[in-house]
């Protein structure tokens, strides 16, 4: 196989719009569910060996999905040396090279973040998915909160085991990081070290920033994303025929629900 060829055959998996391509980007999301899934239940486990080796093998699919992306890239060092770029980097580093536990493997949550949020999943979803549409913003809004969630539980119980009696695994990480969040501040659980203090200070802030995004987007009047073709406004009603901005004519897709 030629590498023209090459290319080619993984940008129909990575960007096409075929089935192909839609069984193959809904795997690798699955994928990185589970990777967050072993994150969260390996924590109830003592680390031994095994753990290692399920470590590796999933930075080895990280490494080649990695690489695989890289290849295809348009525009390979930006990439590469982009936030997204280093966050993989850095995961698969922790994972394929286990200096400190499990290292930075707190990291894979953003890689949902990322997958997410690409215009190919974001497109899959809006044709397979009943209503996508309608209540994206919404959608985008609760799994925003829920991937900050559970990168700041993680980042959590990776900075606090083993040096916080509280925090003995992946549940009570959570508990500490929903009450901050939240601002409810039991108390029952506090951070250890200036750098505990400091996270703890982020999660408020950022939190409580992305839980009050949800609440506006869940109380006011839901909105099409739809850029306009002449003036790019991008939020319409749903049933708008002209864009309120220019006046052009609109053809919004809807999926026929009241």
């Amino acid at each position: 196989m030629t590498e023209a060829s090459l290319r080619t055959r993984l940008r129909t998996l990575y960007e096409g719009a075929g089935p192909t391509g839609d069984r193959f980007r809904y795997a690798l999301l699955a994928f990185d569910l589970l990777t967050v899934a072993w994150l969260i239940t390996s924590s109830f486990f003592e680390r031994g060996q095994q753990h290692v080796q399920i470590d590796v093998a999933i930075g080895a699919v990280f490494l080649l999905d990695f690489m695989a992306r890289l290849f295809i890239s348009r525009r390979p060092l930006k990439d590469l040396a982009s936030f997204w770029g280093l966050a993989d980097v850095l995961v698969i580093l922790s994972l394929l090279v286990p200096i400190w536990g499990e290292g930075l493997a707190f990291l894979r949550v953003l890689r949902l973040y990322r997958v997410f949020h690409s215009p190919q999943t974001l497109d899959q979803l809006r044709d397979d998915i009943r209503g996508f549409r309608r209540h994206e913003t919404t959608i985008r809004a609760a799994l925003n909160l829920m991937i900050f969630i559970f990168a700041m539980t993680s980042l959590v119980y990776q900075t606090q085991v083993g040096r916080n009696e509280d925090i003995r695994n992946y549940v009570d990480a959570l508990y500490f990081t929903v009450t901050t969040l939240t601002t409810t501040g039991f108390g029952d659980i506090t951070m250890v070290g200036s750098g505990g203090r400091l996270l703890a200070v982020v999660i408020m802030i950022f939190g409580i920033s992305l839980f009050l995004r949800l609440v506006q987007v869940v109380l006011r009047p839901p909105k099409a994303q739809f850029p306009c073709p002449t003036c790019g406004l991008r939020r319409h009603d749903h049933d708008a025929v002209h864009c309120k901005a220019c006046g052009t004519v609109l053809n919004i897709p809807d999926d026929g629900l009241d």
